[in-house]
């Protein structure tokens, strides 16, 4: 029988360049698809037609502790879409499991949302909103 490990410390994500780092306990890390691959329709004789949606839009969300230096670089990527022209936010987009075969890559990436912020007698998570217009994704297991 073969034993298989996950590990979270061996997915590793990299945004513009940036390796990111200071992952709040326990979730850190959705993936969620704008639209379904394929829709489909049905005739009023039964037939159904199925349609590829060509759309592979997805939004990244990225949990950080608030301790974490990721957050001034998001900041800094952030404020500079936000205030230079021509995309300056805009980038590569890498996700990887090291002790696995997932992978998910995308050219165009970009902050969508700064995280919303909140402080109290502990430090507490950062909730980064990424969007991706194009990803190519390969879901795989653990070895």
């Amino acid at each position: 029988m073969t034993v298989r490990i996950y590990d979270s410390n061996q997915v590793q994500v990299a945004f513009a360049g940036i390796p990111v780092q200071g992952y709040a306990d326990g979730d850190f890390l959705s993936i969620t698809y704008e639209t379904d691959a394929f829709s489909d329709i049905v005739g009023t004789d039964g037939q159904v037609a199925r349609s590829k949606t060509n759309d592979r839009r997805c939004t990244v969300e990225i949990i950080l502790m608030s301790t974490s230096p990721t957050n001034d670089l998001l900041s800094a990527v952030h404020l500079a879409d936000l205030n230079a022209p021509g995309g300056a936010g805009v980038g590569a987009l890498l996700i990887t499991d090291l002790n696995g075969t997932s992978l998910y890559t995308a050219g165009n990436a970009w902050v969508q949302k700064a995280p919303d912020v909140t402080y109290g007698r502990e430090a507490n998570e950062r909730t980064w909103v990424l969007r991706v217009d194009n990803l190519i994704a390969f879901t795989g297991g653990n070895l």
